[in-house]
């Protein structure tokens, strides 16, 4: 089993990776896992782990992979050595490296070697990943335009998606794919039309894509946002981030915070929590980008609340990373008239305050709430200040007294605050009554 880049992995991922790590002590598996040095695994010192850590090539190494990158026939002494001075010891760049100079045309083929075809230049050779990157692509002017459009998508891609974003005609879309192929910068899964390609390297898909000015990147990305609309109304609904992440892109600001919201609440009900989080903080970075008027304060509401309840799992109920986004939602809700359907929100902070042990403004708080349910004869806002009273009062006794009087209190809270269910259905007061 193999598990590459772990370093970019979601949260999720990972737990379920940690969860591989440990049970495959007793099984016959080979996991290998590769990652970057900031990833820090936590299984790290656990007896069935081995870390290896890959250290940049010698200079002897450097010369026999451009040797075998050249198909075995030798370069000229001088060429080898500015690419082993270039490269540093790294192998996609000794690679890359040495392809880019010999489809430059400064060498040529005699026999079974290469020739310098004229003096070396210097600036003959790129000096950077990027640069010889950059030449290469340069040189396929012919299907640059694909390879740009696969970056826009991402690191892999399909071919019915390259399809509808090119709208190129099938003979010539397939010579385009054929000429990329043959460069070795992607790679195939599958045949057409169910084939997905794969860049070699994420900084081969950074270097397309960044060869785009701002403004064609842009509209690339609408056009790969409304192919995916159009042809793939799936992923609307399954991978909704993916939609927000390209209207970001494109500059289309007000769609790409409905679908960041759209993929925050579908990880919420997946409870993915970290990521839910991830993707309403990002909704909220795109909102605030866009005026400020009612419309737009309703959709932060929105997201405020929805993101202080994913960090109550995330970072827990006292943090202050919670109260900040409840309180944050609290001014937005009272602004827009204290909604009723937002009642979560002065609950979440009271909640909030109560784990920090700040009961009196917790109790505050409540208060609030009670009288403002009781004014609108709001049955649901009764019944959730009930529950929250209950819960502050108890744990302000089981702060203070401990053991048998905290036993007293909770049956005081219970008898106190039973009155605000007097007027409620039978079902209401045993729906409290399994809550607490």
């Amino acid at each position: 089993m193999v598990f590459e880049d772990a370093h970019w992995s979601d949260p999720t991922s990972r737990e379920l990776l940690d969860l591989i790590v440990e049970h495959v002590r007793g099984l016959p598996v080979l996991l290998i896992v590769t990652f970057r040095p900031e990833f820090q695994p936590p299984w790290t010192g656990q007896p069935q782990v081995t870390m290896l850590a890959l250290n940049r090539l010698d200079r002897r190494d450097r010369t026999l992979l451009v040797e075998q990158i050249a198909g075995g026939k030798p370069l000229p002494r001088e060429v080898v050595e500015e690419i082993a001075n270039r490269t540093d010891g790294v192998p996609l760049f000794v690679e890359e490296l040495t392809k880019s100079v010999i489809e430059s045309g400064v060498l040529r083929e005699e026999g079974q070697h290469y020739a310098l075809d004229r003096g070396l230049l210097p600036l003959a050779i790129p000096t950077t990943l990027h640069d010889s990157l950059m030449a290469r692509l340069d040189r396929l002017a012919s299907v640059r335009r694909v390879a740009q459009i696969g970056a826009a998508i991402g690191r892999e891609f399909s071919y019915a998606l390259l399809r509808a974003v090119a709208g190129l005609p099938e003979g010539e879309l397939h010579d385009a794919i054929g000429r990329l192929l043959a460069s070795e910068l992607v790679f195939q899964r599958g045949t057409p039309p169910n084939a997905v390609y794969v860049f070699k390297h994420s900084l081969v898909q950074d270097a397309a894509h960044g060869s785009l000015l701002r403004s064609t990147r842009q509209q690339l990305h609408a056009q790969i946002a409304d192919a995916l609309e159009i042809h793939f109304p799936e992923l609307m609904e399954n991978q909704p981030e993916l939609l927000a992440q390209h209207y970001a892109e494109a500059g289309l600001v007000e769609k790409s915070v409905a679908y960041w919201a759209q993929a925050g609440r579908r990880s919420t009900a997946r409870s993915a929590m970290a990521e839910a989080a991830a993707q309403l903080q990002k909704g909220l970075d795109q909102l605030g980008l866009l005026p400020g008027n009612r419309q737009r304060q309703q959709q932060e509401l929105e997201l405020w609340s929805a993101l202080g309840a994913a960090l109550r799992y995330v970072k827990g109920q006292g943090t202050p990373e919670m109260g900040h986004a409840f309180a944050r939602a609290r001014d937005l809700w009272e602004q827009l008239g204290s909604p009723s359907e937002f009642l979560h929100v002065p609950y979440g902070q009271s909640r909030h305050h109560m784990y920090r042990g700040e009961f009196d403004l917790a109790q505050r708080l409540d208060q609030d709430l009670l009288r403002l349910s009781s004014e609108r004869n709001d049955s649901a806002g009764l019944v959730l200040v009930t529950i929250a009273m209950a819960g502050t009062c108890c744990w302000s006794a089981n702060s203070l007294y401990h053991g048998y009087i905290w036993k007293r209190s909770w049956h005081f809270t219970i008898q106190h605050h039973i009155v605000y269910f007097s007027i409620k259905p039978e079902a209401t007061l045993e729906s409290y009554h399994r809550g607490i």
